[in-house]
């Protein structure tokens, strides 16, 4: 859509932003019950409260919020209650967010004229990695939380590395290490931002699983399970070269947009899929010893129809979460397709964020599973 000649495209995202900010503040103040707790707290900030704190469910009533451990009471409570996870409601409200901040990047990008490249997509790597490790971080919170050993981190403050606030998180401190190596490569400092902006990222990762490894050796509540992160990053990679070979021998108008960033987006879901069979159905054959349950909607959904189709014996032996690898493949691999040369002659900007956001939000969540199930937390 065409603005009308005299607006700016940057300042009238800025302005709607601005203005979206204070109309959901304003209803908020207005209609607590209905906007802040029916809305706003129930599908967003009640399910975080209840995740920091390792609770069955939040509940709130009569401006208070009370904390339950058990279905039991979470079931006999009165007020909005809210789990751990997301919901069709939050998932779209999320999904929409994450267009509108991608346009106002764009706009950024534009105004800076940054230049993006493959070399770029892969510097940001390392901040999708990081950002599935932060989120373990805040497990290993609970995990002592549970155990009684208080927390590591204070709530609220923790809540900034639970979903979804740690997608803001990352996309500020991804965004603010890009602009200032591109400043700094722009004003002569730097030759390239593109390996500068890696090793930002590379730091700040290494820093965080430093900080989880200490905690594993140094406390009993952390366990370590490597086995976990070795199947699974083995098997995304044979995943991905096997798509890479096939791809390229026999259809390679799959690959002839994104080249080896193609590979790269299947590689990162299959890290999420594989990582999510391997915690839902396969903890106690590694001896991993901890239960995890479904928390997307997709995922949930997959494991409750391949329950209701699968013969008892079957599910017994192999598992039910295993066709979500194969969505995750599948999808993966539809969206690389999608993406030709013509939609990077249109736009490379916005073709490049979109495959950004489409590869974080597979391996971001998939680096938390898979990190979650090694620790045993």
């Amino acid at each position: 859509m065409e603005l009308p000649d005299g607006i700016d495209p940057a300042r009238a995202w800025l302005a709607a932003f601005l203005g979206g900010l204070v109309v959901v503040a304003t209803a908020a103040v207005a209609f607590p019950r209905r906007v802040y707790d029916g809305f706003l707290w129930r599908y967003f900030w009640g399910p975080v409260d209840a995740d920091a704190h390792g609770a069955t469910c939040a509940v709130r009533a009569g401006g208070a919020t009370e904390r339950l451990y058990s279905q039991t009471a979470c079931s006999a409570a009165d007020g909005v209650s809210a789990v751990p996870g997301y919901t069709t409601v939050s998932t779209a409200s999320y999904a929409i967010v994450l267009v509108f901040m991608l346009v106002g990047v764009l706009l950024l990008l534009r105004r800076l004229n940054v230049r993006l490249t493959p070399q770029f997509y892969v510097a940001l790597l390392p901040y999708m990695l990081l950002g599935g490790a932060l989120r373990v971080v805040e497990d290993t919170n609970v995990a002592f939380l549970r155990a009684d050993a208080g927390m590591l981190l204070p709530y609220p403050p923790v809540a900034l590395i639970i979903s979804p606030f740690i997608y803001f998180v990352m996309f500020a401190f991804t965004l603010a290490a890009l602009v200032f190596v591109f400043l700094l490569s722009r004003r002569g400092v730097l030759d390239e931002y593109e390996p500068s902006l890696a090793a930002i990222g590379a730091v700040s990762l290494s820093a965080t699983i430093g900080w989880l490894l200490y905690i594993s050796a140094t406390s009993e509540i952390v366990d370590f399970v490597p086995a976990v992160t070795i199947i699974t990053l083995c098997g995304a990679t044979l995943i991905a070269a096997v798509f890479w070979w096939a791809s390229n021998r026999y259809a390679p108008v799959i690959n002839e947009g994104t080249g080896y960033i193609g590979a790269l987006i299947v590689w990162g879901h299959s890290v999420d899929g594989i990582a999510n069979v391997l915690s839902l159905d396969w903890t106690d054959a590694l001896g991993v010893g901890v239960t995890y349950s479904s928390k997307h909607v997709v995922n949930e959904a997959t494991v409750r129809i391949t329950e209701s189709l699968q013969p008892a014996w079957l599910s017994e032996a192999i598992g039910t979460a295993w066709p979500f690898l194969l969505i995750k493949v599948a999808a993966a691999i539809f969206v690389v397709w999608v993406f030709n040369d013509e939609i990077f002659d249109d736009s490379p900007r916005y073709a490049y964020l979109l495959l950004i956001a489409i590869l974080a939000v597979g391996l971001g969540p998939g680096t938390r599973d898979m990190i979650r199930a090694t620790l045993a937390i």
